[in-house]
């Protein structure tokens, strides 16, 4: 288990990441990564052997927050403050990723878990589809209307966005 110790040391940060843009929150990002780890540790040796550890943590953590999302039933309101409590900070750049954070959280889980596939694991369509367990069609209509939807949500920020990739 010394090898899963170090690989959930080595990945962790990134599971952290992941979680948090498809949930939204700190703390059920958190509760994701918990429970996908217990599920890689159970299959650990098997995984470890075949040298797919990241991708099946992967599908684990996209699986369960699938299910987690069906089960929802009733989603509380959210509130939108002028503060931000994990952050603590001002300035362009906490302004930016909340405008960001904010736009994500008006997605549908489905949209969300498409975009932080294919734009934060930087996974092809057809590595996202077999993660989300659809076809690769569906995971470009879903990428099509994410961004749709963000251009809408955030339109000072891409138009931000796009100029500074211009510089």
């Amino acid at each position: 288990m010394e090898d899963f110790e170090a690989w959930v040391h080595a990945r962790g940060g990134a599971l952290a990441r992941t979680a948090y843009l498809l949930t939204g929150d700190v703390h059920l990002a958190e509760d994701l990564v918990q429970d996908t780890l217990a599920r890689v540790a159970q299959h650990w040796r098997r995984i470890a052997r075949s040298g797919t550890t990241d991708a099946y943590a992967r599908k684990v953590m996209h699986h369960l927050a699938i299910d987690r999302w069906r089960r929802r039933s009733v989603r509380p309101p959210e509130v939108v403050t002028d503060s931000h409590p994990e952050i603590g900070s001002t300035g362009p750049d906490v302004e930016r990723r909340l405008v960001l954070r904010e736009a994500l959280a008006r997605l549908t889980p489905r949209q969300r878990a498409v975009l932080s596939l294919r734009f934060y694991e930087d996974l092809t369509e057809v590595q996202a589809a077999a993660v989300l367990g659809c076809s690769p069609n569906t995971v470009k209509s879903q990428t099509r209307a994410a961004l749709d939807r963000l251009r809408a949500l955030a339109p000072d920020l891409l138009a931000e966005l796009t100029e500074e990739a211009r510089s």
